[in-house]
């Protein structure tokens, strides 16, 4: 698929099958159709990983509090060099992943383009003049669904966002149809990333070498004569 016009970004699709990825979570007892999506997602995840030129055996997936996935160095490695924003996600046949280059964040999500939603489910996701709009084009219904979830995925907020709050005007947001599926993508700059212990120990080290020049990281053996 072709990226929106912005900051660089990969999208990408996958049939949901079975698949094994080395970046999958272990999820206790979920369905076999819930494991299946989610090897399907994280397979593809590695897969745009692998295009984008970022190596495997360095980095893993972590998730924020509010459970938002994102990329992290392996302890051990030592860098701390910023990773690009990831987002996941999966409807019906269909995985979906976009990466977007560092200082940015991303939210991507697909549905299938034929997926009716009940007009009684529309003060769910819309309230006051854009629920009345809502009524009156109940044939966008699908796409505004994956827009506002994208945008909940690109504020790495998810479901505490609540979707009747999102005003799409105010947001990076580029909707597309591909073949029978509806795709959203939103995009936002990065806040915060979240700190490991190897961050706090380069910067305290990084402080340590401010404060005295002669700071020296390692281990002396002094020989006695």
């Amino acid at each position: 698929m072709v990226s929106p016009s912005g900051p660089k970004m990969l999208i990408a699709r996958l049939k949901i099958g079975d698949y094994n990825s080395e970046l999958a979570e272990t999820l206790g007892r979920a369905t076999p159709k819930r494991i299946q999506d989610h090897q399907s997602g994280r397979f593809l995840l590695q897969l745009c990983l692998e295009r984008w030129g970022i190596p495997l055996d360095s980095i893993e997936v972590l998730r924020t509090e509010l459970r938002a996935p994102y990329l992290s160095w392996l302890e051990g490695v030592w860098r701390n060099d910023p990773l690009p924003g990831i987002s996941i996600g999966h409807s019906g046949d269909w995985a979906v992943c976009a990466i977007i280059e560092p200082g940015w964040w991303v939210g991507i999500d697909g549905e299938p383009a034929n997926r009716g939603i009940q007009q009684n489910a529309f003060d769910m996701m819309a309230k006051g003049e854009e629920l009345e709009w809502l009524r009156k084009n109940a044939d966008q219904a699908i796409k505004m669904w994956t827009a506002k979830e994208a945008v909940q995925k690109s504020e790495q907020l998810g479901m505490n966002l609540n979707p009747r709050n999102i005003v799409l005007t105010n947001h990076q947001v580029h909707s597309f149809k591909h073949d029978d599926l509806m795709v959203s993508i939103a995009w936002r700059k990065s806040g915060d990333k979240p700190r490991t212990q190897e961050d706090n120990l380069l910067d305290a080290t990084r402080e340590a070498m401010k404060d005295n020049p002669n700071f020296e990281i390692g281990c002396k053996v002094t020989r006695e004569p």
